[in-house]
């Protein structure tokens, strides 16, 4: 957790009522799970009431406990560990209601991630994919699935496409050693960002290619070194992480550069149809 923060708590303490240095000495061994917490059920696990906890955050500088949450919230996502993500799961879901919450969460995300990407870099980015000489996409993990699903659609675009394989770290720098000025290498992580890729992505700047990070904030290590970086809101609400929102960036992406290489595409498209059909790849409608 941010030591500014626990710094703030601790010198406000001193001058906080009772009640309110239990909530702040909570605060601080358990914020992992206070982050994720309603006022109320703060409260119960403080032993205070629901206006209490309210008033304690006002007493920290924020206009509520909302805006106090959030503060939390952004703060740690790096930090937890896939049994804190469990234990918080636990905590937070009832069972009857998981549904509802985890898709209501992703449009959250949709919206959050619509209403905050910089759309002048989000472009910006995909002309500098198509004028690139080679593309590298990294993704590892969880981050894996999205690296595969644009490195498929990129290949049906582009001859000059590779995906970069995370058997070993070793491994992930012999394939983008030839990485240099003119390739784009992109760089897809999420909390708990990878070291795999925060390193490849080092490496590659050093090289001279221009480097795109998909990532959750402009605070993660991969975005530090990007030349473009594309934001997507990816908070958990389960020990799973959520892709909704980068997979629609990623979409957005093809979607952009299939508009900008019309000709190609229908070209592409056509000896692809012509070439299912005659190995018989997909089922064909009766009607």
């Amino acid at each position: 957790m941010n030591n500014d923060f626990l710094n703030i708590m601790e010198t406000r303490s001193k001058r906080l009522s009772k009640s309110h240095r239990r909530i702040a000495e909570y605060v601080s061994q358990n914020f992992d799970k206070v982050a994720y917490m309603t006022a109320a059920k703060l409260g119960n696990a403080v032993g205070v009431s629901e206006s209490t906890v309210v008033r304690f955050a006002i007493e920290c500088g924020f206009e509520g406990y909302p805006e106090f949450s959030r503060h939390l919230h952004e703060l740690i996502p790096s930090k937890l560990t896939s049994a804190q993500r469990t234990e918080i799961t636990n905590m937070r879901l009832e069972e009857g209601e998981i549904l509802n919450k985890v898709l209501s969460s992703d449009i959250d995300k949709l919206k959050n991630t619509l209403s905050q990407i910089d759309q002048k870099v989000f472009y910006s980015a995909a002309d500098a994919i198509i004028n690139s000489r080679n593309i590298y996409i990294m993704g590892v993990r969880s981050s894996s699935a999205l690296a595969g699903f644009m490195h498929y659609y990129f290949s049906l675009i582009f001859d000059n496409v590779r995906l970069i394989s995370s058997t070993t770290g070793s491994e992930m720098f012999e394939q983008i050693f030839k990485a240099g000025k003119g390739d784009i290498v992109i760089g897809i992580s999420f909390p708990r960002y990878s070291k795999r890729v925060v390193h490849a992505m080092e490496y590659a700047k050093s090289k001279g290619a221009c480097l795109i990070a998909l990532t959750d904030s402009s605070e993660s290590p991969i975005a530090r070194p990007a030349d473009y970086t594309l934001l997507a809101k990816s908070d958990m609400v389960s020990f799973a992480d959520s892709l909704v929102a980068p997979m629609s960036i990623i979409n957005a992406l093809i979607a952009t550069i299939g508009k900008k290489k019309g000709d190609h595409i229908q070209k592409v498209f056509n000896e692809l149809e012509a070439l299912w059909d005659e190995h018989d790849v997909y089922e064909k409608s009766n009607a």
